[in-house]
Parts: structure tokens; sequence; C-alpha cells
């Protein structure tokens, strides 16, 4: 199955400049979601974080794990947020950064469901650039009406 810019669009809320899944790669309904964000020099963050060394920032890098995830909750659901189903980032547990992330890199990410319960979704993610692990995290997102 192939995927255009618009279905990411369609399962999440987010515009730009707050959208950071530039891809869906692959999606498996129910268990696993692999998306890209390619990461730009021209994004904003890179002004502040850091002058004369870019380095993205990691809580962009779980927002876009958390998007990932959002868009495997909407598909596997088959809902979208324009149906009046928000899914809200609800928490983050065991984050750790391995390697920093600048422009001009892709980054792939993985989110695999481990549990829903009462709409509340739990994802197992990982960030990888060329292979190598940059972030993985728990991720928390709930399913409630706008």
């Amino acid at each position: 199955m192939s995927f255009e810019f618009s279905d990411i669009l369609r399962h999440l809320p987010h515009r730009h400049p707050f959208l950071f899944v530039d891809k869906i790669v692959s999606v498996e309904l129910g268990k696993n979601i692999h998306a890209q964000k390619n990461v730009s020099i021209n994004e904003d963050f890179f002004n502040g974080h850091f002058p004369n060394k870019a380095v993205m920032p990691g809580v962009l890098i779980i927002e876009a794990l958390a998007q990932a995830a959002g868009i495997l909750g909407f598909m596997t659901m088959k809902k979208t947020p324009e149906e009046g189903s928000i899914y809200y980032f609800a928490g983050v547990d065991k984050a750790r950064f391995k390697n920093p992330v600048i422009p001009g890199e892709v980054i792939d990410l993985h989110a695999i469901i481990r549990s829903e319960k009462k709409g509340i979704w739990k994802f197992d993610c990982m960030a990888e650039v060329s292979g190598k692990n940059v972030c993985e995290a728990t991720i928390l997102c709930a399913d409630r009406p706008k």
C-alpha cells in the first residue's frame, strides 16, 4: 500500500509549523507504523537551538514520534480528526536520546502498539537516522471527542 501526503493531513490535526511527519512509509493496522521526518536547516527552531551548532530539540523528536503514533491510532480506529475525534499526547515514559539529529538528516519514526484500554493507547517508539538509534520512548495517547 502506498501513501500520499494527504493521508498525513487526513489523520493528524497538526499543520505547519507544528507538523513533524513528512512521509508514511508503511502501516500495519493494529500493529505498527514507519514514518519519516525530513530535517531541514530552514526549520525555525534551528535559529536558537543552537546558533552555529544546529541540533533538533529532543522534545520535537518525541513530538514527531507521538504524531506517527497518532496516525497509526487514527488509522487503526478508522477515524479522523475531522470526524470529531482528537488524539491527545498524554504522556511519555522511558525517553532516552542516543544521538543528535542535525539538518539534512531523515528521521525514521517507528511506533508499535503495546496496548489500548478505555481510549488510552500505549506505543513503543523509536527514532533512527541512517540505522542509528537517536531516541526511544514509550508514548501514551488519549482518544477523546473534540
